[in-house]
């Protein structure tokens, strides 16, 4: 297994009659295989909110799709189960299911009960994950259909970046309409998970398939980005890098010297993961000048093996005195993608403000920047809420979470 690792520029020349340049550099990484064969078996910890608003078909749907889990895994697998209302508890430990009859029968008992606190869920759910974790690739799926009332917001953002400190990924799923899609995107942004939405019951089988899928694909873990920088270029101040596939997420930057660090966690098989990093270039010689080098850490954990580095990938522009751009259509690509979901996250603070006209017109442009993407599904629902908000409607919880979703990823 190894790093497919590309870097490309939105416009690969620079105007020698600016002192500046603004430039961004999207580089996409994967895991390749070198060879048919297997990965790493999977880890999966399942944490589900069994409360009492999960009461009947809700509670229902989730052993379903817990129980596909089950038949879904590969020799070698391991599943720990967790549960939890207003405290949790190990329903499942973790485990090779050798008998997976049994363990859907535990799965069965399940009861909704009491009120909510996620963070106990997560902490039982990491201290599981944590005992099989060695050379394996290791996911939870956090479901919940509640706020956090018996539980601490910031708890869980903590449980969230410890996860990610052991290299244990979480992807949390959020079930009907009343839970924090707030606390739910910190915790899935800053565990290198996903956030997914299960507005129906009868969504929750394939959901998870999806999302079992996806970290079957997983070939490497706990990847960091290593950007290096020539002295004549620098970050941007604010929101320097962002991941805008396969969904769009703010990504925090370590420096360390003219390095910057940048943890992207599992890598998907032939499935990139696409970062852009906004950089301004300053003044440069002519002719072809190399800016920026990259280069991938990260584990491997079918053969056990940690820190291992990807060839370094030169970042090169040419500096003309007769400018004429050289622009990247698939970097231009990536933009529209950062652009919509900007604009939809200033949208939805002008609307905490109570500026309905501001966080209108910022949905409407939105949804042009979804349309020019191609992303008509995002453009749809994008529109729809504007006109609501102009009609002098009231947002409902599924309008806004639906608003959410469609800002950080394509939907399928």
């Amino acid at each position: 297994m190894r790093v497919g690792l590309q870097a490309a520029l939105s416009d690969a020349h620079l105007n020698l009659a600016q002192s500046t340049n603004q430039r961004q550099l999207a580089v996409s990484i994967s895991a390749l295989l070198e060879s048919q064969g297997r990965t790493a078996p999977l880890n999966l910890c399942l944490i589900l909110d069994h409360s009492g608003s999960m009461n009947g078909r809700p509670l229902e749907t989730v052993k379903q799709a817990a129980h596909h889990i089950v038949d879904s895994l590969s020799p070698g697998d391991r599943l720990s189960v967790i549960v939890f209302d207003h405290k949790a508890k190990v329903l499942i430990p973790n485990q090779t299911i050798d008998r997976p009859a049994d363990v859907k029968f535990e799965i069965n008992r399940i009861k909704a009960s009491g009120g909510t606190a996620i963070d106990e869920g997560m902490r039982l759910g990491i201290e599981e994950l944590a005992k099989g974790k060695k050379d394996a690739i290791s996911q939870a799926f956090l479901l919940t259909d509640g706020e956090n009332e018996h539980g601490d917001n910031d708890r869980c953002l903590k449980l969230a970046n410890l996860a990610a400190g052991y290299n244990l990924t979480l992807n949390a799923l959020g079930f009907g309409d009343r839970w924090n899609q707030d606390v739910l995107e910190r915790i899935a942004d800053a565990a290198g998970g996903t956030l997914s939405y299960i507005q129906h019951p009868e969504a929750a089988v394939s959901e998870f398939s999806r999302l079992f899928t996806r970290i079957q694909s997983v070939g490497l873990t706990n990847a960091h980005l290593l950007l290096t920088l020539k002295p004549q270029v620098r970050l941007a101040e604010t929101k320097p890098i962002a991941q805008v596939v396969p969904d769009t997420i703010e990504l925090p930057v370590m420096q360390e010297g003219s390095e910057y660090i940048v943890r992207l966690g599992d890598l998907m098989i032939d499935v990139p993961r696409v970062v852009l990093a906004n950089l301004y270039i300053g003044e440069l010689p002519e002719g072809m000048e190399t800016i920026a080098e990259v280069q991938v850490r990260y584990d491997d954990p079918l053969i056990s093996a940690e820190r291992l580095l990807s060839e370094k990938i030169p970042v090169q522009v040419t500096a003309l005195r007769d400018y004429q751009p050289a622009l990247n259509d698939k970097v231009q690509q990536h933009i529209l993608t950062l652009a919509k979901y900007r604009q939809t996250q200033i949208a939805e603070a002008k609307l905490q403000q109570g500026d309905r006209a501001g966080a209108a017109t910022l949905l409407q442009s939105a949804a042009k920047t979804a349309l020019q993407m191609g992303d008509q599904g995002a453009a749809t629902v994008l529109q729809e809420t504007a006109t609501r908000l102009q009609s002098g409607e009231e947002l409902s919880e599924a309008d806004r979470k639906k608003t959410r979703i469609v800002s950080k990823t394509i939907l399928s």
